[in-house]
């Protein structure tokens, strides 16, 4: 992108620019059912554009997807930024509540959804009066209170031609929702420049993707991480990408590597190691062309790094993002992989670690992290209050503890109100949780601080147990396993097992349902 250009499109950069190169008969996305190439998503994404005139939408107002990863997420999403139109993609996972509450916030227009997810938000349709269509994707649909329309036939009466909208890139493009781990989401606003600041940042200068690649991502459009993973970075190149509707189980996705054969997978920590830890993983050999994966949503515990690698061969690219940054900021680079670490700032970013006091933390030292970023969020809709607390002029706050080594590699000790202090030494729950399931008799842990009977706090585990594993005298094992990796102090007083921990719908852990559940620690 020309800096200080005055008209720039997000769709012409990642769609009409690799039609114009040639590249319009190549197939661009591959759901179970269908694939489309990059010519005809073009032709798609102008009827889209045309569909959206029709029913009265008009440039940046906002059209809500609650869609699955299939072929017609993209058009829906690139074909509503060629006409000016904000996108929003929500969760898919989400509650009648949340879908009400977001729906009603971004004030959306018009819908599309997915014919297999309408019973989770049909009911809330009907109380939602800015809402003037419901557009179904993928099915039967018919509806008493609201017209619902069939999206691909909406979509045949349109033309193909469309004149792309003179956005500029400064222009709101569309929005994602945070995920709410600890309350309603907030709408995080992304202008049309910061799909590309992302591929120019981390997929071509730590991904180092490709033209020939063909992409495979667990985690799903709606995701920051997901969006770059599997349309953004290899539209960028004008590679391919393989979508799933499914929720991503390691029998499943082992079977999308078997026949599809991907050069690069992008998974998340709890994905990964349930991988590893499934049957199938043990039949599962080297494939062909995978030459990297990718990790974010939780920090990647070395185990698992070291473990992926022994038994596929392919490192895991591990980093952190957000949904206020877009991608990845902070990762591993191929020929540059230490795990237990989230790598270096990715080229393009800058970070700063700030302590309690407000000054630069020195290496060793855990402070809060910022970032300068060139793909960083407009704001949030609507809450400006939050949006100060996080915007800090070329500044976000990411939330999360960081130490950095001598070397300039950055470790992740947690989010900032998950950090607590045992006899004032600051402990991170991520650093003991990743001692726990060291221990060959966890598959998962959380730990969370816990009040002893004089009032002080101490960390408290709860772990999910691999199969087969015994209790018998376990808690002693863990406690003294924990000692002799981290250190006496940073041990769990108390261990609960459980058959499985809360988590957000990217995976990460929900600590601080555990906090509120949990109380404080039982008498010894």
């Amino acid at each position: 992108m020309s800096q200080g250009s005055e008209v720039y499109n997000a769709t012409s950069y990642l769609l009409d620019r690799n039609v114009a190169a040639g590249r319009g008969g190549k197939v661009v996305f591959t759901d179970p059912a269908a694939e489309i190439t990059y010519g005809a998503l073009q032709t798609q994404t102008r009827r889209f554009a045309n569909l959206l005139k029709r029913l009265g939408v008009r440039r940046e107002e906002r059209v809500a997807m609650i869609m699955l990863d299939t072929i017609d997420f993209p058009i829906v999403f690139l074909g509503a930024m060629r006409a000016g139109v904000v996108p929003v993609p929500l969760n898919t996972l989400l509650t009648a509540e949340q879908y009400a509450y977001v729906l009603a916030d971004c004030r959306a227009r018009v819908l599309f959804i997915s014919a297999a997810l309408l019973p989770a938000v049909r009911d809330s349709l009907v109380r939602l009066t800015g809402l003037d269509y419901v557009v179904v994707s993928g099915g039967e649909v018919q509806g008493p209170a609201q017209p619902f329309l069939r999206f691909t036939d909406e979509l045949a009466k349109e033309p193909d031609a469309f004149e792309t909208a003179d956005t500029h890139a400064d222009e709101p493009a569309f929005w994602l929702y945070s995920s709410g781990s600890t309350g309603m989401p907030k709408g995080v606003r992304h202008c049309h420049s910061s799909l590309e600041a992302t591929a120019d940042t981390y997929a071509r200068q730590v991904l180092g993707i490709r033209e020939d690649d063909v992409v495979l991502s667990a985690a799903k459009l709606f995701f920051a991480y997901g969006l770059g993973n599997a349309l953004t970075f290899p539209m960028s190149v004008g590679a391919s990408t393989i979508l799933n509707p499914e929720r991503p189980t390691p029998p499943l996705m082992f079977d999308l590597i078997r026949r599809h054969d991907p050069s690069i997978f992008c998974g998340v920590p709890t994905l990964f190691a349930s991988m590893l830890h499934d049957e199938a993983s043990k039949a599962a050999g080297r494939t062909r062309r995978l030459r990297v994966c990718t990790s974010a949503g939780e920090a990647l515990p070395e185990l698992v790094g070291r473990s992926w690698k022994e038994r596929f061969g392919v490192d895991i690219l591990d980093g952190v993002g957000s949904t206020e940054l877009l991608h990845i900021f902070l990762s591993n680079a191929p020929g540059d992989v230490k795990y237990g670490t989230s790598g270096r700032p990715v080229p393009g970013y800058t970070v700063r670690l700030v302590t309690e006091a407000g000054t630069d933390a020195e290496d060793g030292e855990v402070g809060e992290m910022l970032v300068h970023a060139p793909s960083a969020a407009d704001g949030y809709w609507n809450q400006r209050h939050k949006s100060r607390q996080t915007f800090e002029g070329y500044w976000t706050r990411t939330g999360d503890k960081y130490v950095r080594d001598a070397e300039g590699r950055y470790t992740y000790c947690g989010r900032a109100d998950d950090m607590f202090k045992v006899s004032g030494i600051w402990v991170s729950p991520f650093e003991v949780e990743s001692a726990l399931i060291s221990h060959p008799a966890v598959l998962e842990a959380a730990v969370v601080p816990a009040s002893d009977p004089e009032g002080l706090l101490k960390p408290r585990a709860f772990v999910v147990l691999r199969a087969g594993a015994s209790e018998e005298g376990l808690r002693e094992s863990l406690k003294d396993h924990v000692k002799q990796k981290i250190g006496p102090w940073k041990y769990p007083r108390w261990i609960d097992v459980v058959e499985a921990l809360p988590k957000t719908a990217t995976g990460k852990i929900q600590r601080f349902k555990l906090r509120d559940d949990a109380g404080p620690g039982p008498a010894a």
